[in-house]
């Protein structure tokens, strides 16, 4: 599907579902970043649980050009420079990966005594101890904050695909037992996005957004005027029936097909 001719003059990029899928490259992925390479991208994912530098390192890893940890943005980066806006050298609760914890670090400080907020991201180490941490830090007043609203991800368990509970799963006990509303972070909130286009220093109407979630990477663009392309290669495949209300500028099999749709190499 096309809807436009004019050529985006930089691209925001999910990565898992897009570029690769566990510890595999996407085919095409790598042709396609080559043909884009002398254009501004952004990369910017839901999953809070890597540095940007790690990030950075996976995509390497790969067989992509190694981007700067600048490109790259996380909604745990995002989570720690928002709350970092609320109040500079803010105390917290945190519950998820490595990484979330590091990037928070930088910015904040840990407390499971009192905290301006709690925050839930994915990955290892939620447990019954630490949920009640969390309600109890909340019911005295403590912000909810989850880091991205998915309710399940796409991993590999024993080198099968398999699901794992993302943020908006992860949360939800704090929430029901506190009757808390989160403050989320990711896609398809705005919050990523706007931070893309600050860094790119672009208008949305002039940027893409190429995702593989209808609900999350297509939807947030289209709601901030962002050009979209949704890549049917990850969790939304060419099988699947898009919903009439989600109406992505261009809506490809792989991205091989949108390179040749937007005329790379222009």
């Amino acid at each position: 599907m096309l809807k436009m001719t004019i050529p985006p003059k930089a691209f925001l990029l999910d990565m898992d579902g897009v570029l690769y899928q566990g510890a595999l490259a996407i085919p095409h992925a790598i042709e396609f970043m080559q043909k884009i390479q002398h254009l501004p991208h952004i990369f910017i994912t839901n999953n809070p649980t890597l540095l940007p530098t790690q990030v950075a390192d996976k995509l390497a890893s790969l067989g992509f050009v190694k981007p700067s940890y600048k490109q790259i943005i996380t909604s745990g980066t995002a989570t720690a420079d928002y709350l970092s806006s609320l109040k500079p050298n803010f105390s917290y609760f945190a519950i998820g990966a490595e990484g979330l914890h590091k990037i928070l670090q930088k910015v904040g400080r840990s407390s499971s005594q009192k905290a301006d907020f709690v925050v839930i991201g994915e990955g290892k180490g939620i447990n019954f101890d630490n949920i009640v941490t969390a309600i109890n830090l909340v019911k005295k007043g403590a912000r909810l904050i989850s880091t991205n609203p998915d309710n399940n991800v796409d991993s590999t368990c024993n080198d099968e695909p398999c699901l794992l509970p993302g943020g908006g799963a992860l949360v939800a006990p704090i929430q029901i037992a506190t009757g808390v509303t989160p403050i989320t972070i990711g896609k398809p909130y705005p919050l990523l996005y706007k931070m893309a286009l600050q860094r790119l220093r672009l208008k949305a109407k002039d940027c893409m957004m190429i995702g593989d979630r209808p609900d999350t990477d297509i939807v947030g663009a289209i709601e901030l005027g962002l050009q979209t392309a949704l890549v049917r290669t990850g969790r939304f495949s060419p099988a699947d029936v898009l919903d009439e209300r989600v109406k992505p500028d261009y809506d490809v099999d792989d991205l091989n097909i949108l390179a040749g749709m937007l005329g790379c190499e222009y």
